[in-house]
């Protein structure tokens, strides 16, 4: 069928020129783009769409089956509907609905237990079966993405295709299309929340991921202002809570102007492969985390001369140290900047010995990992040591896994080398070698009070100035990071 979008104009002539004709082929409603004319489209134009229109539409429907019946029908109106803000009801809205909502029924038995993929069309564009892309999960996995989606039609459904899967995980996104209908961020965040709330009443420990609305770009009616002013509704909703883990999906594809770009969202819109890719990285070290991968234990031995600083198993040689002065006059300034910032006060030496968490889950030992948790404050400054000065030279070596625009450190004698994901996050964002969302080996070598840092062969820093004598230290702030295989060489 024929659909116009028609760009608003302050006139009758404005609007005509401004109109934009698309063609709907096939039962999922894809819409094709038409050449721009001046005007109307002309007979001639017109005719040879039409032929091509039929020519999609035999292409579509040889081979396949009638029209499914009508097992789910969006709600005509909102009258009585959960939620605010706009459900779509377009022909093909309807269709997509109903085809992909009997799919799902009729998947629900073999899809109990899986990790649960909750969206709309960019959810949807991962496949049924993900492209075998988390073949490495020790659980399996389920879509429940719908094209053209709202939050509010997600609420609607989240019962039958979410929570009646008794999923061991969710992860969820969505919103986009709400901003295409004009709904404004508290709308969509106030959906979201209820739908938050409806799964952690379902299951108060069963790990919930929220990926951040992607960007795209104004001439899809996504403005970077407005996709942020979402984002940022989101991040507030959920700061606190501790079961929720927040996927920065926003910054880890936007470009310089805050809008998707191009060679990874050709339609400005959905990603492609090596859109999915980096999502899927992204992903990965979250889902190690909740032990859904990387499950076995690391047989890294240490090279001849080194000694490991963290044993893999637990927290043993490690532990909190009371906040120094200079760092407490630090502290002040920095919440005085921003109010968001949580950096709790270390008033005694506190070691975990033999534990593998520290008191509130921030700092986990597993499997050969030593991780740096995502905050559910958002941002909280942390730092844990071990319990053990060093002084004279030194190598220390060590390999760390920094999630989207993770901002972490570690402590060389007490002094932060910032040690995070460089690309987006900084300082050293032009390095060539950086391995984002893998494992990245950092080497330091100490020779009097100065260090030289090296990132997988490229220099961060030549000459870093340390103080003689202090602990090794890893920082948390922002976002997951991870350190492994952390040992030590020193001279006789």
């Amino acid at each position: 069928m024929w659909t116009r979008d028609s760009v608003r104009g302050t006139s009758a002539e404005k609007q005509l020129v401004n109109t934009k004709y698309t063609l709907r082929a096939g039962s999922q409603g894809h819409a094709l783009p038409l050449p721009p004319l001046f005007g109307l489209p002309s007979m001639r134009f017109i005719v040879l769409h039409l032929l091509l229109f039929t020519l999609l539409q035999s292409g579509t429907t040889q081979g396949q089956e009638a029209a499914p019946e009508l097992r789910f029908a969006i709600p005509d109106t909102d009258e009585g509907l959960p939620g605010a803000g706009p459900i779509r009801r377009y022909d093909w809205m309807r269709d997509v609905w109903n085809r992909r909502r009997s799919k799902f029924a009729d998947r629900a038995e073999q899809d109990q237990g899986a990790i649960v993929f909750f969206g709309d069309s960019i959810t949807q564009g991962w496949g049924d079966d993900f492209g075998g892309r988390f073949e490495d999960l020790n659980t399996k996995v389920a879509n429940r993405g719908i094209s053209g989606d709202t939050t509010r039609g997600m609420l609607l459904r989240v019962d039958e295709e979410v929570i009646a899967l008794d999923p061991a995980a969710v992860v969820m996104l969505m919103g986009t299309n709400d901003l295409e209908e004009h709904a404004d961020a508290a709308t969509i965040a106030g959906n979201v929340g209820l739908i938050l709330e409806k799964l952690k009443r379902h299951d108060s420990e069963m790990p919930i991921v929220l990926c951040l609305v992607m960007p795209s770009d104004e001439t899809k009616s996504r403005s970077a202002d407005d996709v942020q002013e979402i984002n940022n509704a989101l991040a507030s909703l959920v700061r606190g809570d501790a079961q929720i883990t927040v996927v920065d999906t926003y910054q880890l594809f936007a470009g310089k102007d805050g809008d998707a770009k191009a060679d990874e969202f050709p339609d400005l819109l959905h990603p492609n492969g090596d859109g999915y890719a980096k999502w899927r990285m992204a992903l990965m070290p979250i889902f190690a985390t909740l032990g859904f991968v990387e499950t076995e234990a690391d047989d890294f031995q240490c090279e001849a001369g080194y000694t490991s600083l963290f044993n893999g198993k637990d927290l043993t040689g490690w532990g909190y140290r009371v906040t120094p002065e200079s760092m407490r006059k630090g502290r002040v300034n920095w919440i005085k900047r921003d109010t968001s910032v949580t950096w709790p006060l270390v008033e005694q030496d506190i070691s975990f010995d033999g534990r593998t968490s520290t008191t509130e889950g921030r700092f986990r030992a597993i499997n050969g990992r030593l991780v740096v948790t995502t905050p559910p404050e958002g941002r909280k400054i942390q730092q844990l040591y071990t319990t053990k000065d060093f002084e004279g030279n030194f190598t220390l070596r060590l390999q760390f896994r920094a999630g989207v625009g993770n901002d972490s450190g570690v402590f060389l004698r007490g002094k932060q080398l910032q040690v995070r994901d460089f690309p987006l996050a900084g300082p050293y964002k032009d390095l060539k070698q950086f391995r984002s969302g893998n494992w990245n080996d950092l080497e330091v070598t100490v020779v009097g009070n100065k260090a030289k840092c090296v990132c997988n062969g490229e220099i961060l820093e030549a000459e870093f100035e340390i103080p003689p004598r202090g602990p090794i230290g890893v920082e948390g702030d922002r976002g997951q990071i991870e350190y492994r295989r952390i040992r030590i060489s020193r001279p006789e």
